[in-house]
């Protein structure tokens, strides 16, 4: 028995059906129980129900990889190399020239590999240069690995910011020319979802000698992206990192998508089995071979195969038709937030000048982002996110102007308390499975919230971190999903303790 409430809305719609855990439903506040609204998709997408079903299937062959002498483990390999070739082909990545190799759970492995590598390729350029938009994944392993990194300034002003200025862009590789050993850039914002011209940031760096890697977690799942179908040599991307889990594969490792010639005179930054030809007590030697080199012991083979799949299927689909009908959906979305009095929507709203994605961050005047993501929760069955989003500095300098308006002393000694519940915005994000139906509920729960502000307000407590607790209406996680309840579900069903411990 589903420990979930019943409900039934959309438990019919095939487009629906495809993605797992798009008819759960969870209890309200109000005392119903509904289907929730997952508008979370910028942090993770839901799983496309037919990726996950290869992985099944494949299951019932699993062994592990670095063997072709029986069965099973000849057919792990042939499904990890052929996840790894389409990743090369969803970007469109030319295999002769460019590998891809998987790594962690998301994007921040690959790039923290990155990062230490390219600082020893070339130690007299010590300069990086990263974007102001960027997630902290984009941001941090440069900071830690390269002697000194600048941020480039975005074009526009706060809250209204746009993408990176590509004339300051100019300016800083003339500044630090000989000096700039590459550039960092996200495809589009984790926060407003705003495009970054990557491949004129690939002509300006390579122009001066210098390499560009993109972090393309958050673009991939919504437009195409070329990396050496780009008409020329010089607006070729030289690595792009993407995570699994924001394309529609949870559980999968985040990839890396890079040239060649930038790993070939590099020590491989991870070592141990399947990524050399020989080990004596003396030495060992690496193997030439990619993507072994890369990928030192046992590759998580499973989500490898599952994020293959779910690009197999978006290839199927038509990225240029995904994005098509996702910019339909952003626009009316963006236009009804627009009309609401009293919703402040962040980055560039000129979509035709300043392009973005299906990701959206607002806030609502005077009220917390807190308060906003709870009551939309609890009472709406809305998921958005809430908060920094793992992009603080970009986040900061899109509220400075309503941080500084705020009427309390910055010298008084609760300042920061009291200033904690305003750093922040609410994101609702769209995916695949994203309905009319979704946003006209997220719509709702904003006009509810501004029509009845002090009703809700006295309904909720805030914690010293800016989280807001009902008062009364309480569902823990556990009493939701328990992983063991689940699991004594499972042994009644399928199988029992007998069947797995066979002695």
């Amino acid at each position: 028995m589903s420990p979930y409430p019943v409900c039934h809305s959309h438990q019919t719609d095939p487009p629906r059906l495809a993605f797992i855990g798009l008819d759960t439903c969870y209890p309200r506040a109000d005392g119903r129980a509904t289907r929730r609204h997952y508008l979370d998709s910028a942090a993770s997408t839901l799983a496309l129900r037919c990726a996950r079903q290869v992985t099944d299937e494949l299951l019932r062959h699993y062994a592990n990889t670095h063997s072709e002498l029986h069965f099973s483990a000849r057919i792990a390999s042939h499904a990890h190399d052929w996840a790894h070739g389409q990743a090369l082909k969803f970007i469109r990545a030319d295999p002769d020239r460019y590998t891809a190799f998987f790594a962690g759970s998301g994007c921040t492995a690959p790039l923290n590999r990155l990062a230490r590598v390219l600082a020893t390729r070339r130690p007299e350029r010590d300069v990086v240069l990263i974007s102001l938009l960027e997630h902290h994944a984009n941001d941090l392993p440069h900071r830690k690995h390269a002697k000194t990194v600048v941020h480039i300034p975005l074009t526009g002003r706060a809250p209204g910011l746009g993408a990176i200025n590509l004339g300051v862009l100019q300016q800083l590789l003339d500044q630090y020319r000989g000096r700039v050993n590459y550039i960092a850039a996200s495809a589009a914002s984790n926060v407003t979802g705003i495009i970054n011209p990557v491949h004129d940031v690939a002509e300006l760096a390579h122009a001066h000698g210098a390499w560009v890697i993109v972090d393309a977690s958050q673009f991939l799942a919504h437009a195409p992206l070329p990396v050496s179908d780009t008409g020329t040599v010089e607006r070729e991307l030289d690595a792009v990192v993407f995570s699994g889990h924001k394309l529609y594969a949870p559980g999968s490792p985040g990839a890396a998508v890079v040239r060649r010639a930038l790993l070939d005179a590099c020590e491989p930054d991870e070592v141990g089995g399947g990524m050399v030809e020989d080990v004596s007590l003396s030495g060992y030697q690496v193997t030439a071979r990619f993507p072994d080199r890369e990928e030192a012991g046992t590759p998580n083979i499973l989500g490898a195969v599952q994020l293959g799949a779910a690009l197999n299927v978006l290839q199927r689909i038509g990225m240029e038709q995904i994005h098509t009908a996702e910019q339909q959906q952003l626009r009316s979305l963006l236009a009804r937030l627009a009309a609401i009095p009293g919703v402040r929507i962040y980055g560039n709203p000129d979509i035709e000048r300043t392009p973005r994605l299906g990701v959206v961050s607002f806030n609502l005047a005077g009220l917390e982002h807190g308060l906003v993501a709870a009551v939309l929760n609890d009472y709406h069955n809305v998921a958005v996110r809430n908060g920094c989003f793992c992009a603080h500095p970009y986040v900061r300098e899109l509220l400075k102007p309503e941080l500084w308006a705020l009427e309390f002393d910055p010298d008084a000694g609760d300042a920061e308390v009291l200033i904690q519940p305003w750093r922040g915005m609410v994101r609702a994000s769209l995916g695949l499975y994203t309905t009319d139906e979704d946003i006209e509920a997220l719509l709702a729960g904003i006009r509810d919230l501004l029509a009845r502000p002090d009703h809700y307000r006295a309904l909720y407590q805030a914690d010293t971190e800016g989280n807001f607790h009902h008062r009364t209406f309480h569902a823990p996680a556990e009493a939701l999903f328990d992983p063991e309840a689940a699991l004594d579900r499972a042994l009644a069903g399928s199988c029992t303790s007998d069947d797995v411990f066979v002695l």
